[in-house]
């Protein structure tokens, strides 16, 4: 009988076919045996599905293959919330089709939730990931956001939810953090009204306020860079009209939850100002740049 505790990885995808046998081939790749992983199809409309439900009948005991009712679309957060409802594991970890995970992803983070009781969850450093084009005007281009804290440490709440507000360096990515199951139990799951963006963050938050979490200074996966994926698509949008509705969520979840924390509410309304007032902000910004450029010029006189 296997005495390691058996982690649920859960891939969600909407007409992945161009990545996702990699993302598949990362976890069946990883020196930790005792996993399962969930195919959750939101939806899709090319070879993405057959691929899935190629792996689910090759695996039977370690692939499984779920999609929502009708094949319905519902959204990043009711595709994540499908596969937890079905994950049988002690930990659960998430890994979009587009991204992978490095081989001693799972095995590493087992060992620091075990050796860390009281930690909610474990995330490391994220690749931006541009070199997997292969062009060698990309091989420069991936690198790592700063962290925002000391690594190889637990980290009590707020600290890490501070920094999400701020949005200033890494904090969890799904794809990087590996979470206890019961977690999801004792304060929710991903909100489904977050279809696409922020739908990590809303998550997230929730866990930052409440529990302990352990960063580490380990790279555990690899974040694909390309015009498909949210993170290339909100540099052409404006990026104060998506960031305004995770705001809005946020400022409820904390009055419905009674935080009196004045720190966090600082940080919240600033962010919540520049949300309102984006033109104003950019402005000020300016101002600021420029009055500080002036002193430098005068100190050098």
């Amino acid at each position: 009988m296997n005495q390691q505790p058996l982690v649920s990885a859960i891939i969600i995808f909407l007409n992945g076919e161009q990545f996702i046998e990699e993302a598949i081939a990362s976890i069946f790749a990883q020196s930790y045996n005792n996993w399962e992983l969930l195919l959750v199809d939101d939806g899709s409309t090319d070879r993405s599905t057959v691929i899935a439900q190629k792996y689910a009948q090759k695996y039977p005991e370690k692939v499984f293959y779920l999609e929502h009712e009708g094949h319905q679309n519902k959204g990043m957060s009711a595709s994540r919330n499908l596969g937890i409802s079905q994950a049988n594991g002690e930990y659960i970890g998430f890994l979009d089709a587009d991204d992978m995970w490095l081989p001693k992803k799972l095995e590493e983070q087992v060992a620091l939730l075990a050796s860390h009781k009281e930690a909610a969850m474990v995330y490391g450093r994220t690749q931006i990931w541009h070199s997997w084009t292969g062009k060698p005007e990309d091989n420069q281009r991936d690198h790592f956001y700063n962290l925002g804290v000391q690594p190889n440490t637990l980290v009590n709440p707020p600290k890490l939810l501070l920094l999400l507000i701020l949005n200033k360096c890494q904090t969890p990515t799904t794809c990087n953090a590996l979470i206890r199951h019961e977690v999801f139990e004792e304060i929710g799951k991903f909100e489904n009204v977050f279809r696409t963006m922020y739908e990590d963050q809303v998550f997230f938050s929730k866990v930052l306020l409440q529990k302990p979490v352990f960063v580490a200074d380990q790279c555990w996966a690899k974040y694909r860079q390309h015009a498909q994926n949210r993170s290339e698509q909100t540099k052409t949008q404006k990026y104060y009209l998506t960031r305004r509705p995770f705001l809005n969520w946020l400022g409820n979840y904390l009055s419905k939850n009674k935080v009196t924390d004045q720190k966090i509410w600082q940080v919240f309304q600033r962010e919540m100002w520049q949300c309102k007032h984006p033109l104003l902000f950019s402005l000020l910004n300016r101002i600021k740049y420029r009055l500080n450029f002036i002193r430098k010029v005068w100190l050098m006189l």
